[in-house]
Protein backbone atom coordinates (compact mmCIF):
# COMPACT_ATOMS: atom_id res chain seq x y z
CA UNK A 1 0.00 0.00 0.00
CA UNK A 2 2.71 1.92 1.12
CA UNK A 3 4.33 1.77 -2.59
CA UNK A 4 1.38 2.11 -4.65
CA UNK A 5 1.10 5.53 -2.48
CA UNK A 6 4.32 6.59 -3.36
CA UNK A 7 3.37 5.60 -7.08
CA UNK A 8 0.20 7.98 -7.06
CA UNK A 9 1.98 11.10 -5.96
CA UNK A 10 4.71 10.53 -8.88
CA UNK A 11 2.00 10.56 -10.77
CA UNK A 12 -0.09 13.50 -9.37
CA UNK A 13 3.09 15.59 -9.23
CA UNK A 14 3.18 15.04 -12.93
CA UNK A 15 0.18 15.67 -14.00
CA UNK A 16 -0.52 18.97 -11.81
CA UNK A 17 3.04 20.60 -12.62
CA UNK A 18 2.55 24.17 -14.21
CA UNK A 19 3.94 22.27 -17.87
CA UNK A 20 1.40 19.30 -17.65
CA UNK A 21 -1.82 21.52 -16.34
CA UNK A 22 -1.13 23.59 -19.79
CA UNK A 23 -0.77 20.66 -21.76
CA UNK A 24 -4.18 19.71 -20.68
CA UNK A 25 -6.16 22.25 -20.79
CA UNK A 26 -5.03 22.32 -24.28
CA UNK A 27 -6.51 18.59 -25.07
CA UNK A 28 -9.66 19.35 -23.55
CA UNK A 29 -10.30 22.49 -25.88
CA UNK A 30 -9.10 20.45 -28.74
CA UNK A 31 -11.36 17.50 -27.93
CA UNK A 32 -14.12 20.25 -27.51
CA UNK A 33 -13.63 21.70 -30.52
CA UNK A 34 -13.68 18.48 -32.28
CA UNK A 35 -16.58 17.49 -30.83
CA UNK A 36 -18.61 20.64 -32.23
CA UNK A 37 -16.95 20.19 -35.34
CA UNK A 38 -18.01 16.26 -35.54
CA UNK A 39 -21.97 18.13 -34.38
CA UNK A 40 -21.77 20.57 -37.12
CA UNK A 41 -20.43 18.17 -39.60
CA UNK A 42 -23.47 15.46 -38.78
CA UNK A 43 -25.77 18.13 -38.98
CA UNK A 44 -25.04 18.55 -42.81
CA UNK A 45 -27.18 16.90 -45.15
CA UNK A 46 -25.56 13.72 -47.35
CA UNK A 47 -26.02 11.24 -49.84
CA UNK A 48 -25.18 7.58 -48.55
CA UNK A 49 -25.08 4.18 -50.39
CA UNK A 50 -26.33 1.69 -47.92
CA UNK A 51 -26.53 -2.51 -48.47
CA UNK A 52 -29.57 -4.05 -47.28
CA UNK A 53 -30.15 -7.52 -47.02
CA UNK A 54 -32.24 -9.51 -49.20
CA UNK A 55 -34.54 -13.06 -48.13
CA UNK A 56 -36.51 -15.10 -50.64
CA UNK A 57 -38.73 -16.82 -48.29
CA UNK A 58 -41.53 -19.59 -48.24
CA UNK A 59 -39.57 -21.63 -50.59
CA UNK A 60 -41.70 -25.24 -51.19
CA UNK A 61 -39.73 -28.33 -49.98
CA UNK A 62 -39.95 -29.93 -53.44
CA UNK A 63 -38.71 -26.87 -55.13
CA UNK A 64 -35.25 -26.40 -55.69
CA UNK A 65 -33.65 -22.53 -56.36
CA UNK A 66 -31.14 -23.30 -58.99
CA UNK A 67 -29.93 -19.72 -59.14
CA UNK A 68 -30.44 -17.53 -55.78
CA UNK A 69 -31.37 -13.67 -55.92
CA UNK A 70 -28.79 -11.67 -54.86
CA UNK A 71 -28.50 -11.35 -51.26
CA UNK A 72 -28.39 -7.52 -50.94
CA UNK A 73 -29.59 -4.24 -52.64
CA UNK A 74 -27.55 -1.25 -52.48
CA UNK A 75 -29.93 1.67 -51.37
CA UNK A 76 -29.21 5.93 -51.81
CA UNK A 77 -30.33 7.61 -49.08
CA UNK A 78 -30.31 11.82 -48.30
CA UNK A 79 -30.75 12.59 -44.92
CA UNK A 80 -28.88 14.52 -42.04
CA UNK A 81 -25.30 12.78 -40.97
CA UNK A 82 -26.65 11.49 -37.63
CA UNK A 83 -29.91 9.73 -39.61
CA UNK A 84 -27.07 8.30 -41.49
CA UNK A 85 -24.46 7.28 -39.07
CA UNK A 86 -27.49 5.21 -37.25
CA UNK A 87 -28.30 3.48 -40.65
CA UNK A 88 -24.88 2.80 -41.62
CA UNK A 89 -23.44 1.25 -38.28
CA UNK A 90 -26.98 0.80 -36.11
CA UNK A 91 -28.13 -2.38 -37.41
CA UNK A 92 -31.10 -0.25 -38.56
CA UNK A 93 -32.10 -2.58 -41.43
CA UNK A 94 -34.42 -5.44 -41.33
CA UNK A 95 -33.61 -7.84 -44.16
CA UNK A 96 -35.79 -7.95 -47.33
CA UNK A 97 -38.61 -10.72 -47.00
CA UNK A 98 -40.22 -11.49 -50.77
CA UNK A 99 -42.61 -14.53 -50.97
CA UNK A 100 -41.73 -17.53 -53.41
CA UNK A 101 -45.06 -18.22 -54.27
CA UNK A 102 -45.91 -14.02 -54.90
CA UNK A 103 -42.71 -14.16 -57.87
CA UNK A 104 -42.69 -17.35 -59.33
CA UNK A 105 -43.84 -18.57 -62.96
CA UNK A 106 -44.42 -22.01 -62.66
CA UNK A 107 -44.44 -22.87 -66.41
CA UNK A 108 -41.18 -20.57 -67.33
CA UNK A 109 -39.27 -21.44 -63.83
CA UNK A 110 -38.34 -18.18 -63.11
CA UNK A 111 -39.56 -15.30 -60.72
CA UNK A 112 -38.78 -12.06 -60.36
CA UNK A 113 -39.24 -9.32 -58.16
CA UNK A 114 -39.87 -5.69 -59.38
CA UNK A 115 -37.88 -2.60 -58.08
CA UNK A 116 -41.16 -1.31 -57.18
CA UNK A 117 -41.66 -3.90 -54.35
CA UNK A 118 -37.98 -3.53 -53.07
CA UNK A 119 -38.71 0.11 -53.01
CA UNK A 120 -41.60 -0.09 -50.79
CA UNK A 121 -39.64 -2.46 -48.41
CA UNK A 122 -36.73 -0.48 -47.88
CA UNK A 123 -39.37 2.74 -47.42
CA UNK A 124 -41.09 1.56 -45.15
CA UNK A 125 -38.01 1.36 -42.89
CA UNK A 126 -36.43 5.04 -43.18
CA UNK A 127 -37.02 7.74 -40.92
CA UNK A 128 -39.43 10.33 -42.60
CA UNK A 129 -37.06 12.79 -42.81
CA UNK A 130 -34.56 10.30 -44.62
CA UNK A 131 -35.41 10.31 -48.83
CA UNK A 132 -34.76 7.30 -50.71
CA UNK A 133 -33.32 8.01 -54.00
CA UNK A 134 -32.53 4.64 -55.92
CA UNK A 135 -32.80 0.88 -55.11
CA UNK A 136 -30.36 -1.07 -57.10
CA UNK A 137 -30.31 -3.53 -59.05
CA UNK A 138 -33.33 -2.74 -61.19
CA UNK A 139 -34.76 -6.16 -60.37
CA UNK A 140 -34.06 -9.22 -58.75
CA UNK A 141 -33.97 -12.85 -60.95
CA UNK A 142 -34.31 -16.32 -59.22
CA UNK A 143 -34.45 -19.47 -61.02
CA UNK A 144 -36.19 -22.73 -59.59
CA UNK A 145 -37.13 -26.10 -60.80
CA UNK A 146 -39.09 -29.05 -59.37
CA UNK A 147 -36.32 -31.42 -58.81
CA UNK A 148 -35.63 -32.37 -62.45
CA UNK A 149 -31.90 -32.78 -63.20
CA UNK A 150 -29.32 -35.17 -64.76
CA UNK A 151 -25.42 -35.86 -65.05
CA UNK A 152 -23.23 -34.05 -67.14
CA UNK A 153 -19.45 -34.56 -67.40
CA UNK A 154 -17.30 -31.56 -66.29
CA UNK A 155 -14.52 -29.83 -68.96
CA UNK A 156 -11.13 -28.59 -68.98
CA UNK A 157 -11.35 -24.72 -69.64
CA UNK A 158 -7.95 -22.29 -69.83
CA UNK A 159 -4.63 -22.90 -70.84
CA UNK A 160 -1.32 -24.69 -69.67
CA UNK A 161 1.55 -24.64 -71.24
CA UNK A 162 4.75 -27.19 -70.07
CA UNK A 163 8.21 -26.75 -69.55
CA UNK A 164 10.50 -27.60 -72.86
CA UNK A 165 11.25 -30.89 -72.18
CA UNK A 166 7.58 -31.75 -70.96
CA UNK A 167 4.38 -32.16 -72.53
CA UNK A 168 0.68 -32.42 -71.05
CA UNK A 169 -0.10 -35.86 -70.54
CA UNK A 170 -3.38 -35.44 -69.58
CA UNK A 171 -6.03 -33.54 -67.04
CA UNK A 172 -8.27 -35.79 -64.57
CA UNK A 173 -11.11 -34.42 -62.91
CA UNK A 174 -12.76 -35.37 -59.27
CA UNK A 175 -15.59 -35.85 -59.40
CA UNK A 176 -15.72 -36.61 -63.51
CA UNK A 177 -19.76 -35.83 -63.64
CA UNK A 178 -21.40 -33.40 -61.57
CA UNK A 179 -25.74 -32.91 -60.82
CA UNK A 180 -27.10 -29.90 -62.99
CA UNK A 181 -30.99 -28.54 -61.32
CA UNK A 182 -32.86 -26.81 -63.87
CA UNK A 183 -35.87 -26.63 -66.08
CA UNK A 184 -36.38 -29.07 -68.51
CA UNK A 185 -35.49 -26.78 -71.77
CA UNK A 186 -32.56 -25.59 -70.28
CA UNK A 187 -31.60 -29.35 -69.15
CA UNK A 188 -31.83 -30.59 -72.65
CA UNK A 189 -29.27 -27.79 -74.10
CA UNK A 190 -26.96 -28.69 -71.75
CA UNK A 191 -24.40 -31.26 -72.79
CA UNK A 192 -21.56 -30.20 -70.22
CA UNK A 193 -20.29 -28.08 -67.61
CA UNK A 194 -17.11 -25.86 -67.66
CA UNK A 195 -14.47 -25.00 -64.57
CA UNK A 196 -13.39 -21.45 -64.14
CA UNK A 197 -10.97 -20.27 -67.06
CA UNK A 198 -7.76 -22.19 -65.10
CA UNK A 199 -4.05 -21.08 -66.85
CA UNK A 200 -0.44 -22.30 -65.80
CA UNK A 201 2.54 -21.68 -67.17
CA UNK A 202 5.82 -24.12 -67.73
CA UNK A 203 4.46 -26.64 -65.89
CA UNK A 204 7.00 -29.65 -64.52
CA UNK A 205 4.90 -31.45 -61.60
CA UNK A 206 1.87 -32.99 -61.54
CA UNK A 207 0.17 -30.86 -59.78
CA UNK A 208 -4.12 -30.92 -57.70
CA UNK A 209 -6.02 -28.38 -57.41
CA UNK A 210 -9.79 -27.65 -55.72
CA UNK A 211 -11.54 -25.62 -58.39
CA UNK A 212 -14.70 -23.90 -59.24
CA UNK A 213 -17.25 -24.50 -61.87
CA UNK A 214 -18.49 -22.18 -64.33
CA UNK A 215 -21.60 -20.60 -63.07
CA UNK A 216 -24.06 -20.77 -65.61
CA UNK A 217 -27.66 -18.59 -64.84
CA UNK A 218 -30.41 -20.35 -63.92
CA UNK A 219 -28.99 -23.79 -62.89
CA UNK A 220 -27.32 -24.92 -60.16
CA UNK A 221 -24.75 -27.43 -60.01
CA UNK A 222 -23.65 -29.78 -57.53
CA UNK A 223 -21.00 -30.24 -56.26
CA UNK A 224 -20.46 -26.62 -57.87
CA UNK A 225 -16.23 -27.41 -57.07
CA UNK A 226 -14.06 -30.20 -58.38
CA UNK A 227 -10.63 -31.43 -57.57
CA UNK A 228 -8.63 -30.97 -60.85
CA UNK A 229 -5.47 -32.99 -61.47
CA UNK A 230 -2.81 -31.98 -64.20
CA UNK A 231 -0.09 -34.74 -65.50
CA UNK A 232 3.11 -33.61 -66.95
CA UNK A 233 5.53 -36.47 -68.72
CA UNK A 234 8.92 -35.77 -69.84
CA UNK A 235 9.19 -36.09 -73.62
CA UNK A 236 11.82 -38.64 -75.03
CA UNK A 237 12.94 -39.01 -78.24
CA UNK A 238 12.81 -43.11 -79.57
CA UNK A 239 12.95 -44.76 -82.94
CA UNK A 240 10.88 -47.85 -83.97
CA UNK A 241 11.08 -50.18 -86.77
CA UNK A 242 7.99 -50.56 -89.38
CA UNK A 243 7.49 -52.82 -92.26
CA UNK A 244 6.93 -51.08 -95.48
CA UNK A 245 3.96 -51.45 -97.33
CA UNK A 246 2.55 -51.27 -100.84
CA UNK A 247 -0.22 -49.82 -102.21
CA UNK A 248 -2.24 -49.57 -105.35
CA UNK A 249 -0.53 -52.53 -106.99
CA UNK A 250 -1.91 -54.43 -109.89
CA UNK A 251 -2.61 -57.78 -109.86
CA UNK A 252 -0.01 -60.66 -110.12
CA UNK A 253 2.61 -57.91 -109.76
CA UNK A 254 4.52 -57.60 -106.24
CA UNK A 255 6.97 -54.87 -104.67
CA UNK A 256 9.95 -56.31 -102.87
CA UNK A 257 12.06 -53.39 -100.88
CA UNK A 258 15.85 -53.65 -99.47
CA UNK A 259 15.39 -53.35 -96.39
CA UNK A 260 11.94 -54.23 -96.01
CA UNK A 261 11.57 -51.96 -92.80
CA UNK A 262 12.61 -48.54 -91.94
CA UNK A 263 13.24 -46.89 -88.77
CA UNK A 264 10.52 -44.36 -87.78
CA UNK A 265 11.91 -41.20 -85.01
CA UNK A 266 9.55 -39.97 -82.97
CA UNK A 267 8.82 -38.42 -79.90
CA UNK A 268 6.66 -39.54 -76.70
CA UNK A 269 6.12 -39.11 -73.29
CA UNK A 270 7.95 -41.60 -71.18
CA UNK A 271 5.46 -43.23 -69.66
CA UNK A 272 3.39 -43.98 -73.14
CA UNK A 273 6.42 -45.43 -75.06
CA UNK A 274 5.90 -48.81 -74.27
CA UNK A 275 1.66 -48.58 -75.09
CA UNK A 276 3.40 -47.86 -78.60
CA UNK A 277 3.96 -51.30 -81.25
CA UNK A 278 5.31 -51.33 -85.08
CA UNK A 279 1.38 -51.89 -86.39
CA UNK A 280 -0.17 -48.39 -85.27
CA UNK A 281 2.45 -46.80 -88.01
CA UNK A 282 1.73 -47.10 -90.97
CA UNK A 283 5.02 -46.51 -93.62
CA UNK A 284 3.83 -47.10 -97.49
CA UNK A 285 5.04 -47.40 -101.43
CA UNK A 286 2.80 -46.02 -103.86
CA UNK A 287 2.72 -48.16 -107.15
CA UNK A 288 0.82 -45.26 -108.69
CA UNK A 289 3.39 -43.10 -107.86
CA UNK A 290 6.37 -44.70 -108.67
CA UNK A 291 4.87 -46.24 -112.17
CA UNK A 292 4.53 -42.33 -112.96
CA UNK A 293 7.75 -41.18 -112.10
CA UNK A 294 10.48 -44.58 -112.76
CA UNK A 295 13.90 -44.57 -110.26
CA UNK A 296 16.54 -46.33 -109.51
CA UNK A 297 15.10 -46.27 -105.85
CA UNK A 298 11.41 -45.94 -104.45
CA UNK A 299 10.27 -43.40 -102.11
CA UNK A 300 8.80 -44.31 -98.79
CA UNK A 301 5.78 -42.68 -96.52
CA UNK A 302 5.04 -42.58 -93.66
CA UNK A 303 1.34 -41.96 -93.84
CA UNK A 304 0.11 -42.64 -90.16
CA UNK A 305 0.86 -42.40 -86.75
CA UNK A 306 0.15 -42.87 -83.19
CA UNK A 307 -1.94 -40.22 -81.31
CA UNK A 308 0.53 -40.26 -78.96
CA UNK A 309 3.52 -39.46 -80.68
CA UNK A 310 4.51 -36.40 -82.02
CA UNK A 311 7.34 -34.97 -85.07
CA UNK A 312 7.69 -38.48 -86.42
CA UNK A 313 10.00 -38.76 -89.35
CA UNK A 314 11.72 -41.31 -91.05
CA UNK A 315 15.61 -42.08 -91.46
CA UNK A 316 15.49 -43.12 -94.66
CA UNK A 317 12.82 -41.84 -97.47
CA UNK A 318 14.31 -43.73 -100.56
CA UNK A 319 15.01 -47.26 -101.10
CA UNK A 320 16.02 -50.40 -103.45
CA UNK A 321 13.42 -52.76 -104.52
CA UNK A 322 12.16 -54.57 -107.25
CA UNK A 323 8.88 -55.25 -108.77
CA UNK A 324 7.93 -59.01 -109.51
CA UNK A 325 5.66 -60.61 -111.55
CA UNK A 326 3.66 -63.66 -110.06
Amino acid sequence: MHNIGKIWQVIRNFLFSALNKEFLIFLFFLFLSGAFWLMMALNETYEEELKVPVRLVNVPRNAVVTDEPADTVRVMVRDKGFTLVTYKYGKWFKPLSFKFATYADEDQGHGVIPNADMVKQVQNQLYGSSKLLSVKPEKLDFYFTYGASKQVPVKFRGKITTSKTYYLAHTEFLPGTVTVYANKKRLDQLRYVEIEPFNYRNLQDTIHKTVRLQRIVGVKIVPNTVRLSVYPDVLTEETIDVPITAINMPPGMVLRTFPSRVTVRFTIGASLFRTVSADQFKVVVDYDELSSNPADKCTVQLRSVPRTVSKAMLEVEKVDYLLEQQ
